[in-house]
Protein backbone atom coordinates (compact mmCIF):
# COMPACT_ATOMS: atom_id res chain seq x y z
CA UNK A 1 0.00 0.00 0.00
CA UNK A 2 1.54 3.30 -0.92
CA UNK A 3 0.51 5.80 2.18
CA UNK A 4 3.56 7.89 1.49
CA UNK A 5 4.10 9.04 -1.99
CA UNK A 6 6.55 11.74 -2.75
CA UNK A 7 7.10 13.31 -6.49
CA UNK A 8 10.76 14.28 -7.09
CA UNK A 9 12.22 15.67 -10.50
CA UNK A 10 14.70 18.22 -11.86
CA UNK A 11 13.89 21.90 -11.07
CA UNK A 12 10.93 23.52 -13.11
CA UNK A 13 9.53 20.35 -14.16
CA UNK A 14 6.44 20.61 -12.49
CA UNK A 15 6.11 18.39 -9.23
CA UNK A 16 3.87 21.52 -7.65
CA UNK A 17 1.74 21.57 -10.38
CA UNK A 18 1.12 17.78 -10.73
CA UNK A 19 0.83 17.91 -6.67
CA UNK A 20 -2.15 20.71 -7.11
CA UNK A 21 -3.82 19.17 -9.94
CA UNK A 22 -4.20 15.98 -7.66
CA UNK A 23 -5.14 18.34 -4.71
CA UNK A 24 -7.99 19.96 -6.81
CA UNK A 25 -9.37 16.49 -8.02
CA UNK A 26 -9.26 14.98 -4.31
CA UNK A 27 -10.97 18.02 -3.02
CA UNK A 28 -13.41 17.70 -5.36
CA UNK A 29 -14.08 13.91 -4.55
CA UNK A 30 -14.93 15.13 -0.98
CA UNK A 31 -11.73 15.17 0.65
CA UNK A 32 -10.40 17.15 3.71
CA UNK A 33 -6.80 18.70 2.08
CA UNK A 34 -4.35 19.56 4.86
CA UNK A 35 -0.48 21.10 4.57
CA UNK A 36 1.26 23.18 2.16
CA UNK A 37 2.78 24.04 -0.72
CA UNK A 38 5.59 26.65 -1.82
CA UNK A 39 4.95 28.32 -5.52
CA UNK A 40 7.19 30.67 -7.35
CA UNK A 41 7.04 34.21 -6.98
CA UNK A 42 8.05 35.99 -10.17
CA UNK A 43 8.05 39.70 -10.78
CA UNK A 44 8.47 40.62 -14.57
CA UNK A 45 8.89 37.55 -15.08
CA UNK A 46 12.10 37.22 -12.55
CA UNK A 47 11.98 34.83 -9.65
CA UNK A 48 11.69 37.13 -6.24
CA UNK A 49 11.18 34.22 -3.65
CA UNK A 50 9.06 31.36 -2.44
CA UNK A 51 5.63 31.73 -1.12
CA UNK A 52 4.05 29.25 1.54
CA UNK A 53 0.29 28.56 1.09
CA UNK A 54 -1.45 26.72 3.89
CA UNK A 55 -3.85 24.42 2.24
CA UNK A 56 -6.57 24.11 4.59
CA UNK A 57 -6.75 28.27 5.52
CA UNK A 58 -5.44 29.95 2.55
CA UNK A 59 -2.65 31.99 4.58
CA UNK A 60 0.44 32.67 2.83
CA UNK A 61 3.94 33.75 4.19
CA UNK A 62 7.59 33.97 2.65
CA UNK A 63 9.75 30.41 2.47
CA UNK A 64 12.25 32.58 0.93
CA UNK A 65 13.15 36.13 -1.00
CA UNK A 66 16.05 37.97 -2.80
CA UNK A 67 14.88 40.71 -0.47
CA UNK A 68 14.71 38.76 3.18
CA UNK A 69 17.24 39.79 5.00
CA UNK A 70 17.80 37.58 7.56
CA UNK A 71 17.75 33.75 7.59
CA UNK A 72 19.81 30.90 6.43
CA UNK A 73 20.95 31.26 2.48
CA UNK A 74 20.50 29.47 -0.36
CA UNK A 75 21.48 30.92 -3.23
CA UNK A 76 20.17 33.97 -3.66
CA UNK A 77 17.39 33.66 -1.68
CA UNK A 78 17.17 34.10 2.02
CA UNK A 79 15.17 31.56 4.36
CA UNK A 80 12.50 33.02 6.70
CA UNK A 81 12.19 31.12 9.16
CA UNK A 82 9.97 32.50 11.38
CA UNK A 83 6.74 32.38 8.56
CA UNK A 84 7.96 28.47 7.88
CA UNK A 85 7.37 27.48 11.41
CA UNK A 86 4.16 29.53 11.58
CA UNK A 87 2.69 29.41 8.71
CA UNK A 88 4.11 26.11 7.21
CA UNK A 89 4.74 23.60 10.44
CA UNK A 90 1.59 24.88 11.58
CA UNK A 91 -0.28 23.79 8.71
CA UNK A 92 1.61 20.15 8.97
CA UNK A 93 0.92 19.57 12.34
CA UNK A 94 -2.94 20.61 11.85
CA UNK A 95 -3.60 18.24 8.47
CA UNK A 96 -1.97 15.56 10.94
CA UNK A 97 -4.77 16.34 13.28
CA UNK A 98 -7.73 17.29 10.96
CA UNK A 99 -7.05 16.40 7.92
CA UNK A 100 -7.70 12.79 5.59
CA UNK A 101 -4.48 13.84 3.23
CA UNK A 102 -1.77 15.58 4.21
CA UNK A 103 0.39 17.37 1.62
CA UNK A 104 4.00 19.02 2.18
CA UNK A 105 5.25 20.58 -1.02
CA UNK A 106 8.97 20.76 -0.84
CA UNK A 107 11.24 18.92 1.82
CA UNK A 108 14.18 20.71 0.35
CA UNK A 109 17.48 22.51 1.60
CA UNK A 110 15.19 25.78 2.57
CA UNK A 111 12.91 24.04 4.32
CA UNK A 112 15.30 21.77 5.74
CA UNK A 113 17.07 24.61 7.97
CA UNK A 114 13.94 24.20 10.29
CA UNK A 115 13.82 22.07 12.87
CA UNK A 116 10.87 22.14 13.60
CA UNK A 117 9.75 21.18 9.55
CA UNK A 118 11.63 18.32 10.53
CA UNK A 119 9.97 17.09 13.15
CA UNK A 120 6.57 17.62 11.70
CA UNK A 121 7.23 15.82 8.92
CA UNK A 122 8.66 12.48 10.66
CA UNK A 123 5.14 13.45 12.38
CA UNK A 124 3.28 13.08 9.03
CA UNK A 125 5.02 9.61 8.41
CA UNK A 126 4.65 8.17 11.92
CA UNK A 127 0.89 8.99 11.59
CA UNK A 128 -1.36 6.11 10.20
CA UNK A 129 -2.94 9.15 6.87
CA UNK A 130 -1.80 9.19 3.51
CA UNK A 131 0.85 11.91 2.41
CA UNK A 132 1.75 13.20 -0.74
CA UNK A 133 4.77 15.61 -0.94
CA UNK A 134 7.89 16.71 -2.80
CA UNK A 135 11.68 16.42 -2.34
CA UNK A 136 14.31 18.15 -4.05
CA UNK A 137 15.93 16.41 -6.59
CA UNK A 138 19.81 16.18 -5.38
CA UNK A 139 19.49 17.38 -1.81
CA UNK A 140 20.84 15.41 0.34
CA UNK A 141 19.31 14.42 4.27
CA UNK A 142 18.39 12.07 6.79
CA UNK A 143 15.03 12.88 6.39
CA UNK A 144 15.40 12.50 2.61
CA UNK A 145 17.04 9.01 3.06
CA UNK A 146 14.73 7.92 5.64
CA UNK A 147 11.84 9.63 3.13
CA UNK A 148 13.27 7.17 0.10
CA UNK A 149 12.97 4.05 2.59
CA UNK A 150 9.99 4.54 3.29
CA UNK A 151 7.65 5.82 0.57
CA UNK A 152 7.09 5.15 -3.33
CA UNK A 153 9.02 8.14 -5.25
CA UNK A 154 7.99 8.92 -8.49
CA UNK A 155 9.79 10.96 -10.61
CA UNK A 156 8.26 13.61 -12.91
CA UNK A 157 9.31 13.66 -15.81
CA UNK A 158 8.03 16.50 -19.53
CA UNK A 159 6.57 12.94 -20.70
CA UNK A 160 4.98 12.26 -17.70
CA UNK A 161 3.50 15.67 -15.39
CA UNK A 162 0.43 16.06 -17.62
CA UNK A 163 -1.26 12.45 -16.37
CA UNK A 164 0.94 11.94 -13.47
CA UNK A 165 -1.87 13.36 -10.76
CA UNK A 166 -3.97 10.70 -12.09
CA UNK A 167 -1.17 7.87 -10.94
CA UNK A 168 -0.91 10.20 -7.41
CA UNK A 169 -5.08 10.11 -7.45
CA UNK A 170 -5.41 6.16 -7.82
CA UNK A 171 -2.70 5.21 -5.43
CA UNK A 172 -4.69 7.30 -2.72
CA UNK A 173 -8.04 6.07 -3.77
CA UNK A 174 -6.61 2.61 -3.40
CA UNK A 175 -4.86 3.20 -0.20
CA UNK A 176 -8.51 4.92 1.09
CA UNK A 177 -10.47 1.75 0.04
CA UNK A 178 -8.47 -0.58 2.19
CA UNK A 179 -8.48 1.57 4.86
CA UNK A 180 -11.74 1.60 4.92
Amino acid sequence: MDRLIFLTGRSGVGKTSVLLKAVEILRAKGYKIGGMVSQEFRKGGVRMGFEIVDLATGMKGWLAHINQMVGPRVGKYRVNLSDLNNIGVSSIIKAVEEADIIIVDEIGPMELFSTDFKNAVIGVINSKKPMIGTIHYRTQDLLINKIKVDAKIIEVTNENRDFLHTVLINKIFQFMQRRA
